[in-house]
């Protein structure tokens, strides 16, 4: 089924709240739907879903582990290091393991083999069940600075059968490309702001250059201008859904409840969108 990526270009335009309302809306449609929140650093959806977690697992990179009886210190590895982890020194190897990406570069090609790898914990990965919803999400250590490989440990849950929701990172740096990368397809989320239009032309250049087929949802829709609408005409880029601001709806939002569970028009403001998601989906891939 389809694998629904949803970023922006800054945060605070409503990704988590589109994400989370559209998963109970279509899970009340009777569809096999899984939420997989992404953005490792901050996750917050489990705060509106109140999930119970069935599993947990840590998930840590390799970094290696220097054998210094084999060691000749011909500073191999540390050329061979495109993220600057080793250095050799005379007569020791310093490892600067936080700035290690866990490539293997160094063990595979050491020549005395002196090079072994251990894991070194960066988060874990929690799972669970909301009703019928299946969420996973990402924390990761306070201060690591490597959150893609935690995010691809999200990401490896994700089941062939249901329709997957991603949850990603703000912005438009390498989090957001392992969140969205090898989805079907992404769903931008802006604000008729100026500052919303310069991170939607961002957002939309990642996604262009990852090949990935995109719509708009503008949030906050009618208190804003109309240049994010005017982008979206210019570059064929389809506006998918409108939400207006809603007193209401933040009401809740700061209660910790998502909208759909008490407005009745948020309900079809969200089936709405998916159809339209799946229309232009479905007609990209025609093509």
């Amino acid at each position: 089924m389809l694998n629904l990526a949803i970023a922006s270009g800054k945060g605070g335009t409503g990704k988590t709240t589109i994400a989370v309302n559209l998963a109970l809306t279509l899970i009340k449609e009777g569809l096999p739907v899984q939420l997989l929140d992404c953005d490792v650093e901050e996750p917050n959806a489990h705060l509106f879903l109140k999930p119970e977690f069935s599993h947990k697992q840590s998930v840590g990179i390799p970094v290696p582990s220097i054998d210094l009886s084999k060691c000749s210190f011909c500073g191999y590895c540390a050329e061979v290091c495109a993220f600057n982890a080793l250095a050799v020194l005379k007569d020791n190897v310093m490892i600067l393991s936080e700035l290690c990406h866990g490539c293997g570069s160094c063990a595979y090609l050491c020549p005395e083999k002196a090079i072994t790898e251990n894991d070194r914990p960066i988060g874990i990965v929690e799972s669970g069940m909301v009703n019928s919803l299946s969420f996973a999400h990402g924390i990761l250590n306070p201060g690591e600075a490597m959150s893609p490989p935690l995010i691809n440990a999200v990401k490896n849950l994700i089941n062939s059968e249901a329709l997957t929701i991603i949850d990603a990172p703000p912005g438009t740096s390498c989090p957001v490309v392992a969140a969205v990368n090898d989805c079907d397809f992404c769903l931008l989320v802006t604000e008729p702001t100026p500052f919303g239009l310069n991170d939607l032309d961002l957002a939309y250049q990642m996604v262009s250059k990852l090949g990935i087929s995109a719509g708009v949802v503008i949030n906050r829709s009618d208190l804003g201008d109309d240049e994010v609408e005017a982008y979206c005409s210019k570059n064929n880029l389809p506006v998918l859904q409108k939400i207006p601001w809603n007193l209401e709806a933040a009401r809740y939002y700061a209660c910790g409840e998502p909208a759909v569970k008490h407005l009745s028009e948020w309900k079809v403001l969200f089936k709405v969108l998916y159809n339209n998601i799946i229309n232009v989906w479905e007609g990209a891939v025609r093509k």
